[in-house]
């Protein structure tokens, strides 16, 4: 989006602020990154799964002409459909989708998961991912970027430590589901991005996560940004290293 303005000589000028586009953003990781790129001068629109008061309106309220906020929960279809209808005609530089849930705990096994939980997962963490990127690709500009939040977890070859088995399990099929995407998109320009943002001391990650937020997304953040004007998918971690599928 293009902004024009004069200088004192009557010359004029023009700037560019980034358009983003950040789906799960209430809080944790999708809070931050809202904050982050706010900070670095961007235009923010930013979703909740529910109404009331957040951390993300407080942004909101603090940046009134930076950060929109709309309601979107990824497991309901008819909600991305309207947030797209609601976004036509806007062009975005960065579709960021961050939700995703974890109900099992750390040292869980697999199978001892209740069904409802399981496929409450899978349908949050790759289902309803999916529908979203699917559903609101067509806002980013062709040559922008789309970043789903993946894990370090998600990586099959990575996994030496067991733990967290279905949460990993969810990564690891999201993770397959956006190369599908990516193979799909493979004549256009856009950059693909999974992202590892390492473990957070998140109320999802929990207090025994080894990173602050503020270690783990200003440097994200400098990943997303070096990919721009770089099309292909990437599977990288907060720095901007390749993580093994």
């Amino acid at each position: 989006m293009n902004d024009q303005s004069n200088d004192v000589d009557g010359t004029e000028t023009r700037t560019t602020t980034r358009q983003v586009l950040v789906v799960g953003a209430t809080r944790g990781l999708g809070l931050a990154l809202v904050e982050e790129y706010v900070g670095r001068g961007a235009h923010v629109v930013a979703t909740e799964r529910t109404d009331g008061p957040s951390g993300l309106r407080t942004i909101a309220e603090r940046h009134r002409e930076a950060v929109e906020v709309e309601r979107l929960d990824v497991t309901r279809p008819d909600q991305v459909a309207a947030l797209r209808e609601w976004l036509r005609g806007r062009t975005f530089d960065l579709l960021l989708v961050v939700a995703g849930i974890s109900l099992a705990p750390r040292d869980a096994a697999g199978v001892d998961i209740a069904t409802a939980d399981f496929t409450r997962m899978m349908e949050t963490n790759v289902l309803g991912v999916m529908r979203t990127v699917e559903g609101l690709d067509d806002l980013v500009a062709a040559e922008g970027a789309v970043a789903v939040m993946s894990s370090g977890q998600g990586s099959v070859a990575n996994n030496t430590s067991g733990g967290f088995e279905v949460y990993r399990a969810t990564k690891a099929a999201l993770n397959q589901m956006v190369r599908s995407y990516a193979v799909r998109q493979s004549s256009g320009s856009r950059s693909i991005l999974l992202l590892a943002p390492g473990w957070v001391r998140t109320d999802m990650g929990g207090p025994g996560a080894v990173l602050e937020v503020s270690e783990s997304i200003p440097p994200l953040v400098d990943t997303v940004e070096a990919q721009r004007g770089r099309p292909g998918l990437r599977f990288l971690d907060r720095h901007g290293d390749d993580v093994p599928w």
